[in-house]
């Protein structure tokens, strides 16, 4: 076990390495969250004018509404598309330095899910800073805004899982690209991250009440505009605890499959 940390450390810092050294990719993380507060924010800003619109929201401020579904949005875009750094090291052959060198294949995996939590970090943090600037305030306080981070990063997460776990018996980008946003626009859009569930048709609920995304948002929104829910919480947290260890079976898949 000891061994297999160690190697999924050496791993993320890689990846992460390439992170930090893409400084476009670093700009575009902190304006990208900027324009989505602003333009959504503000082209829906009037919509709590009605109340019962606000009474649906849960608050008179749209932006506080829409805070957690942008932390939502930007880790999603970012973490979803972590399979790509595996068809890219299979395109240049460092996938099979990576086989052949002396660490547990498990880490393969582990290593860049645990850099996209550390990424869906920066970027929820940078995403709490604006909204701050725009006047959100976080009714849960600063206990409230650290869970708000946390479960952003188990979301980056259970996400790069995903997207790795396609990433194995999918050999190009474009395929890659096309089967991820096959799966992401549904995910983003049939969630509360926009809209409460309350007024999408009947259909629509079902399918949000299992999809994985909403289980995240509402303990970031509830932290958000209401405050502490701990029951709420909890349940919350341990459904997206139950996702994150099913998709820790990329190892498993890594182990078996990756090679072929």
């Amino acid at each position: 076990m000891n061994a297999l940390i160690i190697d999924s450390y050496y791993v993320a810092w890689r990846e992460l390495k390439k992170y930090f050294r893409g400084k476009t990719r670093l700009i575009v993380t902190v304006i990208q969250p900027f324009l989505w507060l602003v333009l959504m924010g503000n082209a829906m800003s009037r919509l709590t004018n009605n109340p019962f619109a606000a009474q649906l929201l849960g608050t008179g401020n749209y932006l506080t509404f829409m805070t957690p579904g942008v932390i939502l949005m930007t880790v999603m875009f970012s973490s979803i598309f972590s399979g790509t750094t595996v068809v890219w090291d299979r395109r240049f052959g460092y996938l099979d330095k990576l086989l052949a060198a002396p660490i547990k294949r498990g880490a393969i995996p582990f290593g860049k899910m645990a850099a996209s939590a550390v990424q869906g970090l920066l970027q929820a943090v940078i995403i709490v800073i604006v909204a701050l600037l725009f006047g959100v305030k976080f009714q849960s306080g600063f206990l409230g805004v650290l869970a708000i981070l946390f479960i952003a990063m188990l979301l980056s997460f259970i996400l790069a899982g995903f997207s790795l776990a396609l990433s194995v018996k999918i050999k190009t980008i474009e395929t890659l690209m096309a089967v991820i946003n096959l799966f992401m626009m549904p995910l983003m859009f049939a969630s509360n991250a926009l809209f409460p569930v309350k007024v999408m048709p009947a259909w629509l609920k079902a399918i949000a009440k299992v999809n994985p995304i909403t289980y995240a948002i509402i303990p970031m929104r509830d932290l958000t505009v209401s405050g502490w829910s701990i029951h709420i919480l909890w349940y919350t947290l341990a459904i997206l605890a139950i996702d994150a260890v099913v998709m820790l079976w990329t190892n498993w898949v890594f182990k078996n499959a990756v090679a072929e």
